[in-house]
């Protein structure tokens, strides 16, 4: 077999110096035969005796030979080592202009070997981009929809090339979302599907190519998929259930495309969204909330839905998986419930239905996602609520789940999100009340922590919370603000320059709501906060000024 190959490449290089075009394809046979026989040592052969080189010459449009040259390359390609040597001999170029040819068997092999050369290359996937074959495959797709091995050329080349964020913009602007949905209508094969599924799950993370596969009546297909697949046990019918939902959802993400499925809640796409909710299935309420929340991402979207009554749906969820329940669909219900809670007028609606009660039953989850969105939705219920934050500020067992949760290192999110509901209890309550709750289950150090956030919304808001405690019940706190170290965070951020204006003034807010303290008065003597406050008298922002000449007064007055 060696001793053929090597006659054939020696035959090959002389004949195609002369372009004898029959001792070329005799030769290109022997080649493609030793391929199949021993593919690894045949290519390694073919580098070693410089043919790659005369390669592109036999890629010519008209020429019979170029389905087999191209059959070759493709081959040659499936090995690592051989992709460089492929685009150092200038294979790449005369291939991509074979793209545009007639014949099926010429398409098919070009795009096995470009997509073979190309295999794990972000680079030359890129250079492939740039030299135009999205819009080219695209053409080709639609020509020949009837030439099976051609249609799964051109879906693996775009799943590929669908991962570079540079290809996009090229395929937005072809009618790539028509093809595929019109491809996808005429598929009954579980693998077909699947193919156009990986290609459909890139392009529509686009925004311009979301609102296309809407227009093109993929949500259709999704439906249909979901129908079909609900009540199967297959484990292909449990996969295709999964990509159609998360596709659904993956569209309603773009804001043009989810208030078009939305239409001003009468939709039938979003009615049948809905209807997921209640499903017996996991991976449907999954969906079905996320979906929710996704719609939930503008004011009048969240008024029209709860009206609708869709926090009942999602408490019933909720309630389902209290015990053992699904983390995710646990995640994907707050999260809802959350986006929910934003207007205003939607808040006293959904604490009235007896939403924080649903919240509260997930105290107990250990899961950071659950915590996080849990604590965010409390948050945004008790926003401007003042009666709610009363009823959970004073909930003793919930301040103590957030103080454990503010010491939770490994989980940022869950660390900010508790300090600041703690922080949101006291402030939208000014209850002493709610004070004493917090002193009592030792939340006063979190808070003086919080106040040094390099987050300056968080400080803020640590700051009014602190200034509230002092006011509320300074002796209760005194010995948690001393051993905090509170005064000291106070002269640290006065005495910053890049401190903002708002968190100098409520700082020194809290300065003159602690003088009545004696341990808290002689901290802030032996400190000087005076010298630090007098040079603010001249501050740029006159709020922070006048108080500045308050605090230099009050300070003066008790020295």
């Amino acid at each position: 077999m060696a001793d053929n190959l090597s006659e054939a490449l020696k035959k090959l290089k002389l004949a195609s110096a002369d372009s004898a075009t029959d001792n070329v394809e005799g030769c290109l046979d022997c080649l493609l035969k030793a391929l199949a026989h021993n593919n690894a040592d045949a290519s390694e052969k073919i580098q070693e005796m410089g043919v790659l080189p005369l390669l592109p010459t036999l890629l010519a449009p008209q020429s019979s030979c170029t389905p087999k040259v191209a059959n070759i390359i493709a081959e040659v390609a499936k090995n690592e080592f051989m992709r460089s040597p492929c685009v150092e001999a200038g294979l790449i170029p005369p291939l991509v202009q074979l793209l545009h040819s007639k014949d099926q068997e010429v398409l098919l092999q070009t795009g096995r070997a470009l997509g073979n050369i190309c295999y794990d290359s972000h680079s030359l996937q890129a250079q492939l981009i740039n030299m135009g074959v999205i819009p080219n495959l695209v053409k080709l797709l639609g020509l020949h929809s009837d030439n099976t091995a051609l249609t799964e050329m051109c879906l693996i080349a775009f799943g590929n090339l669908a991962e570079l964020e540079s290809s996009k913009e090229q395929f937005a602007s072809t009618n790539i979302a028509e093809e595929l949905v019109r491809l996808f209508q005429r598929q009954a094969e579980h693998e077909k599907k699947e193919l156009i599924f990986e290609v459909l799950a890139p392009l529509a993370e686009n925004d311009v190519i979301k609102l296309q596969l809407v227009e093109a009546g993929l949500v259709e297909c999704l439906f249909d998929v979901v129908a079909h697949t609900v009540d199967g046990e297959r484990e292909e019918d449990v996969a295709q259930l999964k990509t159609a939902s998360d596709l659904m959802v993956l569209l309603l993400l773009g804001d043009e495309s989810m208030q078009k499925l939305f239409e001003a809640g009468k939709g039938s796409v979003f009615q049948r969204v809905l209807s997921w909710v209640p499903s017996h299935n996991h991976q449907l309420q999954l969906a079905g909330a996320l979906a929710i929340a996704n719609f939930a991402r503008n004011d009048g979207n969240c008024i029209q839905m709860v009206e609708s009554g869709i926090v009942q749906k999602l408490q019933e969820l909720l309630d389902r998986h209290v015990e053992e329940g699904n983390v995710t669909v646990q995640h994907a219900a707050l999260s809802a419930l959350r986006n929910l809670a934003i207007p205003v007028v939607n808040k006293a609606k959904m604490l009235s239905a007896g939403v924080s009660d649903t919240v509260l039953k997930f105290l107990p989850s250990e899961m950071p996602p659950v915590q996080f969105k849990l604590l965010g939705t409390l948050r945004m219920l008790i926003d401007t609520q003042a009666d709610a934050a009363v009823q959970l500020g004073t909930n003793a067992k919930l301040v103590a789940c957030l103080v454990e949760w503010c010491e939770a290192k490994d989980h940022a999110g869950v660390v900010g999100e508790s300090n600041r509901l703690l922080s949101a209890l006291i402030r939208h309550s000014k209850s002493k009340d709610v004070v004493k709750t917090v002193i009592q289950g030792a939340g006063v150090k979190h808070l003086v922590v919080m106040a040094t956030s390099e987050h300056m919304i968080m400080q803020n808001e640590a700051l009014v919370a602190l200034g509230l405690i002092a006011v509320l019940d300074l002796v209760g706190a005194e010995k948690d603000f001393v051993g905090a170290g509170l005064v000291q965070v106070l002269h640290k951020l006065l005495s910053d320059e890049r401190t903002a204006p708002e968190i100098k003034y409520n700082s020194m807010i809290i300065i003159c709501a602690v003088m009545g303290s004696e341990p808290l008065h002689k901290e802030v003597q032996g400190l000087a906060f005076i010298d630090v406050v007098s040079k603010l008298r001249s501050h740029e922002n006159k709020t922070v000024s006048h108080q500045a000449s308050l605090t230099e007064q009050r300070l003066t007055a008790q020295s």
